[in-house]
C-alpha cells in the first residue's frame, strides 16, 4: 500500500518556517532601528531648546 502524504504536517512545517523567518526579520529591524536611533560617537547631540519653549532674555 502506498504511503499517503501528510498534508497537515507539511502545512505545520511551512507555518513554522514562516514564523521563524518573520521573527528573524523583526529582530533584524529592531537591531537596525536601535543602531540608527543612537547617535554615533563622532556626532554631537543637539542641545538647543525646542521651538515651543521661549528663550529667557531678561
Amino acid at each position: 500500500m502506498a504511503r499517503r502524504t501528510n498534508y497537515g504536517f507539511e502545512k505545520k512545517q511551512r507555518e513554522l518556517r514562516k514564523q521563524k523567518k518573520n521573527q528573524e526579520k523583526a529582530e533584524r529591524r529592531r537591531r537596525e532601528g536601535a543602531a540608527s536611533s543612537a547617535p554615533e560617537s563622532g556626532e554631537v547631540a543637539d542641545k538647543t531648546p525646542p521651538e515651543s519653549e521661549p528663550l529667557d532674555r531678561g
